[in-house]
């Protein structure tokens, strides 16, 4: 028998997860069944669940595709050497704009399924522990932020740097959900809006 190669075993995963995208873009969360992203995906039950035992398990895997560009993000705001001070409501406007380009890309707008893994979170425990998961980390990012902003002077040292992330994370899905219920909100009015809201 021959051998699986990682790349083959990656381009799979990527297959199914796209199917499941898909899937759940058109018809749901609720609606969307593992036989629906078996149909979708054109491979056997056997091999999507040999990636997947779950459809909880397949969102998360779309909100790690989303996060991980989140990540890469924030790693390169917090290595930018330059002498500029760090100011938490610029980053925010930047991350809005990546989620925008996330949005965007080819297979579906992964904001809309973020929602519905939300709503689903609130009355299915599996969900909510794969959701607190990856929002939570998101969140952490905030607050490494936060603490880069106290240590240039550019925001009160006193305020724990989690209390401030509680607050940036919190503009995320306000954003989202405007731009996908009312379609009027920008990085840059939302931005200013909070900017002024601070000052």
């Amino acid at each position: 028998m021959p051998k699986v190669t990682e790349e083959h075993r990656v381009a799979r995963r990527a297959q199914i997860v796209a199917a499941a995208r898909s899937c759940v873009l058109e018809q749901g969360f609720h609606k969307t069944t593992m036989a629906d992203v078996i149909a979708a995906s054109r491979l056997s039950a056997g091999a999507v669940y040999g990636y997947f035992k779950s459809k909880e398990e397949i969102i998360g895997a779309i909100a790690e595709d989303a996060l991980s560009n989140v990540d890469e993000l924030f790693e390169s705001i917090l290595d930018d050497d330059t002498s500029e001070p760090l100011q938490p409501v610029a980053v925010l406007e930047r991350v809005l704009h990546h989620i925008i380009v996330i949005a965007e890309r080819p297979g579906g707008d992964v904001t809309r399924i973020a929602l519905q893994a939300w709503a689903e979170a609130l009355r299915n425990p599996a969900m909510l522990e794969i959701a607190g998961d990856k929002y939570r980390r998101l969140r952490s990012r905030f607050a490494e932020v936060a603490r880069r902003a106290q240590a240039d002077g550019t925001i009160d040292a006193a305020v724990d740097p989690d209390h401030i992330a509680q607050a940036l994370f919190g503009f995320v899905p306000g954003f989202m959900v405007q731009r996908l219920l009312i379609g009027d909100v920008t990085p840059e009015s939302y931005t200013a809006g909070l900017r002024a809201i601070l000052r």
